[in-house]
């Protein structure tokens, strides 16, 4: 290196504290708002797939009982077997889809409602199972946080969990992490 390129380049504590007051910036950030962030991003396909599901109360689309009676298939094991009562299991789909994002947006139930569109996941995963790596894992990965940290003081939970005098829980920020 010559001493020019010594002389422009920043030294490596001044390298070092750009980046220690970069990260202490982003820990300004307060967990509960990228929850609540979280728990929008989660819940948005599925509320989608599930609002395409219906043509009024409780009436599946006909697309929608075409899809599971005929199209859908579980991939299982390098076959693929026809979806086990088609009709229920599009009911069941199309509930869940609109009931568990709701709760998921609320922050009501949170970590059951990310249990269940995680159990929606892996199913869905088995009738589609292509598209992992762009749809499944981050859906996954989304859920797997929520039901971990729960939904934050920004959620109907905390409220609940306050009103009764009940612990709620607070994001630890791991210094191993850091």
């Amino acid at each position: 290196m010559n001493t020019a390129e010594h002389e422009t380049s920043p030294a490596p504590g001044k390298i070092r504290q750009i980046a220690a007051r970069t990260v202490g910036a982003f820990e300004l950030i307060p967990a509960s708002l990228t929850l609540l962030v979280l728990r929008f991003a989660a819940a948005i396909p599925f509320w989608r797939s599930g609002v395409n599901k219906w043509d009024g109360f409780l009436e599946l689309s006909p697309g929608t009982r075409w899809l599971f009676e005929n199209q859908f298939q579980l991939h299982l094991f390098g076959n693929t077997y026809p979806m086990p009562l088609p009709v229920l299991s599009a009911y069941l789909a199309g509930i869940g889809e609109i009931l568990l994002p709701i709760l998921l947006v609320l922050g009501l139930g949170t970590r059951f409602a990310a249990l269940g569109l995680l159990i929606m996941t892996a199913v869905i995963q088995l009738t589609v199972p292509d598209a992992w790596p762009t749809h499944h894992l981050p859906w996954a990965a989304m859920l797997l946080v929520l039901m971990t940290w729960g939904p934050g003081k920004i959620a109907l939970d905390h409220a609940v969990a306050r009103w009764y005098g009940m612990p709620t829980r607070r994001p630890v920020r791991d210094p191993a992490l850091r």
